[in-house]
């Protein structure tokens, strides 16, 4: 039975494998409310005098695509192209939001600039990893008969090139009935598959959707049923696919997961335990996940298991955080631990680390046939900081550095016992020569190399202290290396 149970576990880890790969040819069409969200950032160090409240001295600030914009976000950073359809106000929130929007990859930005409403911006205090308030400035007043015409046009135009659609209602005001009949209409003339994120406790209003995707609170409300249990959800969610006329539902239970209902299938998706940082733009990443997936061929339960997946990434993050695609081939690879990613992903998780106040270190090298004198160089490396990022040349790097007789073990297998390593935290594959593009990207505080460097010798050295970081020269263990062992091997098999 055992044997079993592995077996259609690989079928189905071989199909999510291929689904991952499938996803950089979805072409998405995402229509919903705009917003940006804001983050200061900065740190606590005493309470105001002038009222008990605590002082953020601010560090930094930065602004994010939220909301449908957000959807979008995570769409490009799957690698799928994406074209966003929503209103703006004629403000610099407005003007800020396109201009991200218009920067990411494969994006196309279609807004409607209504001018007597503002730009949705939800501006976030943090210090420590913790929010400390939210601020928002918006409108939900639902959008006058010329904004709504021109989005209902551009809708038509846009759906000519689109695979899937999705509806980001966040209840701001676009998405009015007139808007919603039109939507479906022009997708149904293409038979376009229709994904709605609902805020709307009338489910009616999505009628002709494929799969809708209520949180546990929004299932209850649409449906009346208590939902605090998967029977009852099941149950809740059976129920409004029905009165609403809608062909499924995947609800988002948060730790308990996901449950898809459709048709006669009940497939629940429990979510994977990790630490939890910040769960905002989970859904979003969710529902851009689901898109891609099915935009590109997958099916509903496949869409569903990778959705999931990205969910529980986002969540281990801090902000409006986004999944890419090495996240997805990395959880699966890993069953969740996830140590092998690639650079825009690993710039995610420092981030995230940077923000719980963690330093970041850095170290590199060929890593070829782990010796002891490895262990030891990564045992003073993660001494040297809270968490070790290690870059690891490619296969086409080694051999320019050491010969076309090298690397001995292929990138895969050096990354993998790499990152089985209790000392590495990340592992990082570049193709350079040297990893100063690594180095820039995630700007460590700490840069770490074996004792055998002089200072001047490492690379990234004057960057990093340029921003005041360190540079560390660890204590390396004499007489081992894989070049003398390679060739100590070589002697054996001559004599």
């Amino acid at each position: 039975m055992a044997t079993v149970t592995n077996r259609r576990d690989q079928d189905r880890n071989d199909t999510l494998y291929e689904a991952v790969g499938r996803l950089v040819s979805a072409r998405v069409l995402v229509i919903g409310d705009l917003m940006l969200d804001r983050n200061v950032l900065g740190r606590v160090e005493r309470v105001s005098p002038e009222a008990p409240v605590p002082v953020l001295q601010v560090e930094r600030e930065e602004a994010v695509p939220g909301g449908a914009a957000n959807v979008a976000r995570n769409v490009s950073a799957l690698g799928a192209q994406v074209t966003l359809i929503g209103v703006v106000g004629r403000d610099e929130g407005g003007r800020e939001l396109i201009r991200q929007v218009e920067a990411l990859p494969q994006a196309n930005a279609l807004p409607v600039i209504d001018p007597e409403r503002p730009t949705t911006v939800k501006t976030r205090y943090r210090a420590g990893g913790q929010q400390l308030l939210r601020s928002d400035r918006e409108s939900a007043a639902p959008i006058g008969e010329r904004a709504a015409s021109m989005v209902i046009g551009a809708v038509e135009d846009a759906v000519a090139d689109a695979q899937v659609v999705v509806l980001s209602d966040y209840a701001k005001g676009l998405l009015t009935d007139e808007v919603l009949r039109a939507v479906f209409a022009a997708a149904a003339k293409r038979d376009l598959p229709v994904l709605v994120d609902p805020k709307s406790r009338e489910f009616s209003r999505y009628r002709g959707a494929r799969l809708i995707t209520p949180n546990r609170g929004e299932l209850r409300a649409a449906s009346g049923m208590a939902c605090d249990t998967l029977a009852s959800v099941e149950q809740a969610a059976r129920r409004v696919a029905q009165s609403a006329g809608v062909r499924a539902v995947l609800a988002t239970l948060s730790q308990d997961g996901m449950m898809l209902v459709e048709g006669k299938i009940a497939l629940h998706i429990p979510s994977l335990a990790r630490e939890v940082f910040d769960v905002s733009g989970a859904g979003d990443t969710a529902m851009a996940t689901l898109a891609a997936a099915i935009g590109s061929g997958a099916e509903a339960a496949t869409a569903a298991r990778l959705a999931n997946l990205a969910a529980g990434v986002v969540v281990g993050r801090v902000g409006t955080a986004t999944a890419h695609a090495d996240d997805l081939l990395a959880e699966l690879a890993q069953g969740g631990a996830g140590k092998i990613i690639g650079l825009e992903a690993a710039k995610d998780r420092v981030g995230a680390w940077r923000h719980q106040g963690m330093r970041i270190g850095f170290t590199n090298g060929c890593f070829d046939l782990i010796h002891p004198g490895h262990v030891a160089l990564l045992d003073g490396a993660r001494a040297a900081c809270d968490r070790l990022v290690v870059g690891l040349n490619t296969d086409a790097s080694v051999k320019r550095l050491k010969g076309p007789q090298r690397p001995i073990q292929d990138e895969g297998a050096r990354a993998t016992v790499l990152a089985s390593l209790a000392p590495v935290d990340l592992v990082v594959l570049f193709a350079e020569d040297t990893p100063m593009a690594v180095i820039e990207a995630l700007r460590p505080e700490v840069l770490i190399k074996g004792a055998d460097y002089k200072r001047a010798e490492v690379v990234g050295g004057d960057f990093v202290e340029g921003y005041g970081g360190k540079v560390v020269l660890a204590p390396i263990l004499a007489g081992h290396s894989t070049t003398g062992t390679i060739g100590r091997m070589a002697k054996g098999k001559s004599a």
